[in-house]
């Protein structure tokens, strides 16, 4: 192909439209975003965003701006000359899906089927480079017989397992929750008010994992406000376990305690409403009515209403009982209140009102004592507080007196341990998982139950356990989900004896489809394993990881969790699954959160129709830091039109006719900047530098000469490709380049051309900034200090003052002390 002669007079149309279609076309009949052998790859680079659900509206502005800034650090990675993977697919199953289905009136299976076209066709318009031979859709039973593979694996080694619990109940979603889809008391999809409910349900047992999950995160490259909210999700707490006898009784009490220390000022027990003792000695409790009815009552509240800080703390004793305090000898009352929760710890603590908020204003409210125990160090008077949490010295505390804290505790511990009465312990806040869903949408648990065999899981050969087709998948709220309703899909043959059996009919939390996906990715129609180990060791852990911030207890904790499980299986052999995650932020519309009730959703078909896909794309890039989202402004994309209309024509507007430029260190600068702009996803400062870049060519565009004209024009093209890819292709095309500019290398840069020879020296009177000017490197402080005093700016300041002293910071400041 022969180079075209670009003459300013002649500046073709800049015909998006056209441009766009054609690149998207040739990219995917040249196959130029597969990688022909994964197995085969020399710098593997997994690049990955966020599994996402699709929305039956389609995909928002804000979608457009994770999925775009995901393929603009990919594509810049792969100038770099890694081998990128960039996959896509669908968290197809879930309430979401289900309920919008259930709204409109038509089948979920219909509904997806719509959905999927609609979402992938957008993804396909806004350009990002997806492999698209291995899309990965969770409804798929090639993709979910895997994820029925997954829990089976789970219940071999007895990290599945179903209880009867009270559970997380949603009224609006007719289903349970778990914990961390519980929000502020609500359902985080619904948002109605979550309910307490008894129901047998199926487990992960990921507290076994906790103190794994709690301690790689000291290594793993995540933003510190995530892992600090894992950290606290997790909730480790050490301390002891110490057993209160209840007098006259072989029954004891445990309680956990992080302040074992404390325990000579234990006045009384407080148990939970939940707990067994309750039931257990109710033949000795002389106001078990009283009690019961209280109980009863509680129990209706959520745990987010329990655990108010706030609210007036309520309770009743039981009467007719007593514990006896191993540290005193004495007896105390026990008593049950609703702060006191049955899921942690052990559903009891031992109340030190002296040295805790709660057990100090539940104290003063029933006239319980008060005993203080710990005073501060400095303190001779033990009564300077009515309630001292910290941590200090122990007084009225026995063996333990004139001990501070840390002592303290060492030595009751030891002290609860040689009696038998106590030993160290660690508690934490987090709970095993809920899988059970009683909805439809979702993938059948694959258990069955025989009267005969028990609870006996279905054959990895007999997998999957196909969803049914059902007209009526309406969830009725009554503990049992749909596929209860389908006699067909329960009744089956016991698949140890043969019998007759009925399958379990919930089906599995979305969240374990997506706990595990990346995997699936690489090994996409694989038929006799979920994944291939091998393919799997070059390519995982995922480079980098790209989603929303709001998953830190979800996904992501799932996530690991699940890997982590792999890791023991001997599946894999590491144990965290993203390398490096970086949380980005959100997009609001002239200053609030889009929503339909507003009418201020942003439709991103609207604006690729109007203005392209790069245009959309570059303004995405530029409205704000990635990490911390934007607002989108209808003024701010009119104006990046303006500005990519200004890039088309100067690049056809520069002929290199002129002599020549003196310096080209701004390009050299401007590559360098721009790079590390975007190996730190700084995608809006980039962005910047690439204007300021074309303001300063467009005001030299006649000076350049024919080899800096050519040099600016390739750069050009180059730097902008990772943000508006179409564009770029157009543009190294029209340089005569054959091959696609994503086979081309990042550009790169003089080393020696980026070092200024001017500094920028910041004037200062009395410390404050009055002025600013440019010197040569090696100008003498003397020349600085004239230079200064010369200033328009300075000289009306220091007017009629005289001058006491002169302070020089080296390349940097001088301040005048007058």
């Amino acid at each position: 192909m022969k180079k075209k002669k670009l003459e300013s007079e002649k500046v073709p149309k800049y015909d998006f439209k056209k441009i766009e279609k054609k690149w998207q076309i040739k990219w995917e009949k040249d196959k130029i975003n597969q990688i022909k052998d994964l197995a085969k790859a020399k710098k593997p680079f997994y690049n990955l965003m966020m599994f996402p659900y699709p929305s039956a509206e389609g995909l928002h502005v804000g979608g457009v701006f994770t999925f775009t800034g995901v393929d603009t650090f990919g594509r810049f990675k792969r100038m770099q000359g890694y081998d990128v993977f960039e996959p896509i697919g669908l968290d197809g199953f879930g309430i979401h899906s289900e309920n919008y289905a259930l709204k409109i009136g038509q089948h979920i299976i219909k509904v997806s089927a719509r959905t999927e076209k609609n979402f992938y066709r957008q993804l396909h318009s806004i350009g990002n480079m997806f492999d698209w031979s291995r899309t990965v859709e969770t409804y798929d039973p090639d993709y979910y017989r895997w994820t029925q593979y997954i829990f089976l694996k789970m219940f071999e080694r007895g990290l599945a397992y179903q209880k009867k619990a009270k559970v997380n109940w949603c009224p609006g979603c007719k289903t349970v929750l778990s914990d961390e889809q519980v929000i502020a008391g609500k359902c985080e999809r619904c948002e109605s008010l979550v309910e307490k409910k008894e129901l047998k349900q199926w487990f992960f047992k990921i507290t076994a994992y906790a103190e794994r999950l709690l301690k790689n995160l000291e290594w793993i490259d995540w933003p510190e406000e995530i892992k600090l909210n894992q950290r606290n999700w997790i909730g480790k707490s050490e301390g002891a376990i110490i057993n209160f006898q209840v007098k006259d009784d072989d029954f004891k009490i445990p309680v956990f305690t992080t302040r074992p220390d404390t325990i000579f000022g234990a006045t009384y027990l407080v148990i939970s409403p939940e707990h067994e003792l309750i039931e257990k000695l109710k033949s000795k409790l002389n106001n078990y009515k009283v009690v019961k009815k209280y109980v009863d009552k509680t129990i209706k509240k959520t745990e987010e209403q329990r655990k108010i800080a706030e609210k007036e703390k309520t309770g009743v004793e039981i009467e007719g009982i007593k514990a006896i305090n191993p540290a005193t000898g004495k007896e105390i009352s026990i008593w049950t209140a609703d702060y006191v929760l049955g899921g942690y710890g052990t559903g009891a603590i031992m109340a030190v009102p002296a040295h805790d908020e709660r057990d100090y204003e539940f104290a003063k409210k029933y006239k319980l004592e008060i005993k203080k125990v710990v005073k501060r160090e400095q303190s001779v008077d033990s009564d300077d507080q009515a309630c001292f949490a910290g941590d200090g010295i122990a007084i009225n505390s026995g063996f333990l007196n004139d001990l501070t804290t840390n002592q303290a505790k060492k030595k009751i511990i030891k002290w609860l341990e040689k009696n038998k009465i106590g030993k160290k312990a660690v508690d934490y806040k987090l709970r095993d998982w809920c899988i059970s869903r009683q909805r439809y949408w979702g993938p059948p648990i694959p258990i069955v139950y025989c009267d005969r065999c028990g609870t006996v899981p279905v054959p990895e050969k007999d997998l999957p356990v196909l969803l049914p087709k059902m007209k009526d998948f309406l969830p009725e709220g009554k503990g049992k989900g749909p596929l209860a309703k389908n006699q067909k899909f329960v009744r089956t043959n016991c698949p140890i004896c043969g019998g007759k059996a009925e399958r379990e009919t919930d089906v599995s939390d979305p969240f374990v489809d997506s706990a595990w996906y990346f995997f699936r990715y690489l090994s996409k129609g694989l038929k006799d394993k979920p994944f291939d180990p091998k393919i799997i060791k070059k390519w995982l852990p995922v480079a980098s990881y790209i989603g929303g911030k709001e998953h830190t207890v979800l996904h992501l904790l799932y996530s690991r969790f699940v890997t982590m499980v792999f890791k023991d299986l001997g599946l894999i052999d590491f144990e965290e699954p993203y390398q490096r995650f970086f949380g980005h932020g959100l997009i609001t519309k002239d200053g609030a959160k889009m929503s339909k009730s507003k009418g201020n959703v942003v439709n991103p078909d609207e604006m690729i129709e109007k203005y392209g896909a790069d245009v959309t794309r570059m303004y995405l890039r530029f409205l704000g830091d990635f990490s911390q989202g934007g607002d989108w402004r209808d003024s701010g994309v009119e104006g990046m039109s303006r500005f990519v209309m200004r890039f088309w024509r100067l690049f056809f507007e520069l002929n290199g006719k002129g002599k020549g430029v003196k310096k080209m260190n701004l390009l050299d600068k401007t590559i360098k900047a721009v790079g590390d702009d975007l190996e730190r996803l700084s995608f809006n400062t980039a962005v910047a530098r690439i204007m300021e870049l074309v303001n300063w060519v467009t005001e030299n565009k006649l000076n350049f000469n024919q080899n800096e004209a050519k040099l600016i024009k390739k750069n050009l093209a180059l730097l902008i490709a990772p943000m508006m890819p179409h564009l770029a292709e157009e543009l190294w095309s029209i340089l005569g380049n054959k091959n696609s500019i994503f086979l081309a290398k990042w550009p790169k840069y003089d080393a020696r051309k980026i070092i200024d020879d001017e500094i920028e020296i910041v004037i200062q009177i009395m410390g404050k900034l009055r002025d600013k000017i440019k010197v040569k490197k090696n100008t003498t402080q003397k020349e600085i200090e004239k230079m200064a005093l010369a200033s328009e700016k300075i000289k009306n300041q220091i007017k009629g003052k005289s001058i006491k002293k002169i302070i020089y910071v080296p390349g940097r400041v001088i301040n005048l002390v007058v």
